[in-house]
């Protein structure tokens, strides 16, 4: 599988930013905003993975079961997910939000797509509050009892975190405070942005 090169044709990497945090980080609702306000493109890992087990593919039998289990999906089976998707779409910058779950993800995804993000975005949350807002936001999903919310937040801190620790030693890491409320949470997030598309707009005019 050859890397990834961004669908107009133009043989440029697309812009990858990987987005992390713990269930009910608020990860989901801040990548909206980045969306509407700075035209990206939101690939959650885990929707197209549930999209993948809605199909009823062979694929996604496989990944149910292993959701089922608590175990994490192997790489390449994501990867190959975000890959199309990237592939599929028109735009050439992207957020990737909840990947990588792992060391073994990232290295991986680097490998496969030869894409290195350009930064993360680590939305940091307390356990307490991550757990309030999980077990008051009802959306029916089934993993939204205590004893799983407990068993995520413990995964991803184990898995994410020597991830998040490998981009901090390169400088890549933007740390946002997530237990703030929204808007103040995107208040922080535009402080990080903006900059960057200001940036490239002063270089799209520079070129004129």
């Amino acid at each position: 599988m050859g890397s990834v090169d961004s669908a107009n044709g133009s043989g440029k990497k697309p812009t990858v930013i990987f987005v992390l945090g713990g269930p009910g980080s608020g990860k989901g609702t801040q990548c909206a905003y980045i969306v509407e306000h700075y035209g990206y493109t939101h690939l959650s890992a885990g929707d197209l993975l549930r999209a993948e087990i809605k199909s009823g593919s062979e694929n996604g039998t496989m990944i149910q079961n292993m959701i089922k289990e608590g175990k994490i999906v192997p790489s390449e089976v994501t990867i190959k997910l975000l890959q199309k998707a990237i592939q599929e779409n028109g735009n050439d910058k992207f957020l990737i939000d909840g990947f990588p779950r792992n060391e073994e993800n990232r290295a991986a995804f680097e490998k496969v797509t030869e894409i290195e993000p350009k930064f993360v975005l680590f939305f940091d949350c307390p356990e307490e509050e991550m757990e309030k807002r999980l077990l008051g936001r009802n959306q029916g999903r089934e993993d939204d009892n205590i004893e799983t919310i407990r068993k995520r937040f413990k995964v991803f801190l184990e898995s994410s975190l020597p991830v998040i620790h490998y981009y901090e030693a390169k400088g890549k890491v933007r740390k946002i405070n997530a237990a703030k409320p929204i808007e103040a949470v995107f208040e922080e997030v535009k402080a990080i942005f903006s900059p960057e598309a200001e940036k490239v707009k002063l270089n799209s005019c520079a070129i004129l």
